[in-house]
């Protein structure tokens, strides 16, 4: 038993994204989306980085996403599920070109705007509420092949367009939204983050730091949108966190830990106080970066402010100036972390700090002051089922567990906490690699790397401990390890 209390409104549950769950990617009229370009393997994360891809699916390449894990026919069975659990929240993104096929029709797809009518009435039906990503991921092929995707400041007004025909459609269904995931991704895996694609020989930074101009201008035109069109939502960012700690105490180290950070807070500092920082203004200026700006872009940023501020956290990082260090790097993580010698890792190289948790939520309540949403936390793991058929995942459990009591542990620091959403509470495709094999969920999914098994779905031993903690509001965590 813990110590930790958590507010009775507290908004346990899970999250996916409609890319790596739903399927279904060219049914019922939708359009292609970047991430049904994304085969699985080496390939895909050449892509992600913003190698030039094929803008056509080839027979010669399997695609994990467009039938993922069926989510689009099978909701209503894992809802279910997750109502079992004991859900108050699940966190679900709209995929962009199941409303707009090509990012810029005359009228909506009628059919997409009714699965989410549809999905948003089940959740509802077992007292779960909605958190909406209108961007995760997400950006309709036709708008990269035809604008070059988020560097066009056309895709500005599609995007409110879009943004205005969700909120109207579902504003008795939706208090919770979110502009865009893990907006810093633009910087790391720019195709997967806004559909960018480089040539040889473009300004890579100036091609991305203007995409992250016309992203935060179309998240401000979206809070504006929401606040008018739901007068009682609240609508928030969402940044991939985790704090870089510096190697040593060396000055170096210490500041390059924090020009580190800046890579990321940049989006939230814009997004949160409306206005670029100063130490963004001497990164451009320093750099030869020309960001075109409209005139009325500064006061659009300025009026038009986040309520919260969403933040996955998976693990932190560490950086050195020293280049013997700089050798022992982590692998499979994003941001690029040398090993930290205190800490362990997973199969898949993150790091596993659990105090970095709190550390990072208390840092971004200190810099912002605004309520935080935990939308993403959960560990990766090759999951196998049993000859009985079960699956026993004391490795998540024990991830959890510790991660959950440090977030108690912010909460009783004075962090405002809305909920907490763990990550893929049913196994979904890995956006990283394109793989099943790297798990997530409470759920087993019968599904291989390969697209085969027959997505039968298989409670796991995490399945039964976070519905206790859940039913505990977070008192029952079991043992800390």
């Amino acid at each position: 038993m813990s110590s930790y209390v958590f507010p009775k409104d507290f908004l346990w549950g899970g999250a996916l994204a409609a890319n790596q769950a739903e399927g279904a990617y060219l049914e019922d009229g939708k359009g292609l989306s970047l991430v049904d370009l994304l085969p699985t393997g080496e390939k895909r994360r050449g892509i992600m980085k913003g190698n030039v891809p094929s803008l056509t699916p080839l027979e010669s390449e399997f695609y994990p996403s467009h039938e993922a894990i069926d989510f689009y026919h099978r909701y209503r069975e894992d809802i279910a599920l997750f109502a079992e659990m004991g859900f108050k929240a699940l966190r679900v993104s709209i995929a962009w070109a199941r409303i707009f096929p090509t990012g810029e029709d005359a009228v909506p797809n009628e059919a997409g705007l009714q699965f989410y009518d549809d999905l948003f009435d089940e959740l509802h039906k077992h007292g779960i509420q909605p958190v909406v990503t209108l961007a995760h991921f997400d950006v309709p092929v036709a708008l990269i092949e035809k604008y070059g995707s988020w560097r066009s400041r056309k895709l500005v007004g599609l995007f409110e367009t879009y943004a205005k025909t969700v909120f109207t459609r579902y504003q008795d269904k939706v208090k919770y939204w979110m502009t865009f995931n893990e907006i810093n991704m633009l910087l790391h895996l720019p195709f997967l983050g806004a559909g960018l694609v480089f040539q040889e020989g473009e300004n890579v930074k100036q091609i991305q730091y203007q995409a992250a101009h016309h992203q935060l201008v179309a998240s401000a035109l979206a809070v504006k949108a929401c606040h008018e069109i739901i007068p009682g939502a609240k609508i928030g960012c969402m940044l991939a966190a985790g704090s870089f700690y510096p190697y040593t105490c060396n000055p170096e180290d210490v500041y390059q830990g924090m020009e580190k950070d800046r890579e990321s807070y940049f989006f939230i500092d814009v997004q949160s106080r409306g206005e670029y920082p100063g130490y963004a203004k001497r990164f451009f200026k320093d750099r030869g970066l020309n960001i075109e700006m409209e005139s009325g872009d500064a006061a659009i940023l300025k009026d038009h402010t986040v309520d919260y501020i969403g933040f996955s956290y998976y693990s932190s990082r560490t950086t050195s100036t020293d280049p013997e260090v700089v050798k022992n790097m982590t692998s499979g993580n994003v941001f690029g972390s040398v090993a930290n010698p205190y800490l362990d890792k997973s199969e898949w190289g993150w790091t596993i700090d659990p105090k970095g948790f709190r550390i990072t939520a208390n840092q971004l309540h200190d810099r912002y002051q605004k309520p935080l949403f935990v939308v993403e936390n959960g560990f990766g793991a090759n999951d196998v089922v049993s000859p009985e058929g079960e699956v026993n995942d004391d490795y998540r459990i024990d991830y959890l567990k510790r991660h959950i009591a440090e977030m108690g542990e912010a909460l009783q620091d004075g962090v405002e906490i809305i909920g907490y959403t763990s990550w893929g509470p049913i196994d979904i495709v890995s956006a990283s690699s394109g793989e099943m094999k790297k798990r997530y969920g409470y759920i087993y999914v019968d599904r291989d790397n390969e697209g085969n098994g027959s997505l039968k779905r298989i409670k796991k031993k995490s399945f039964h401990w976070y519905k206790n903690v859940i039913h505990s509001d977070g008192e029952n965590l079991g043992e800390l390890s």
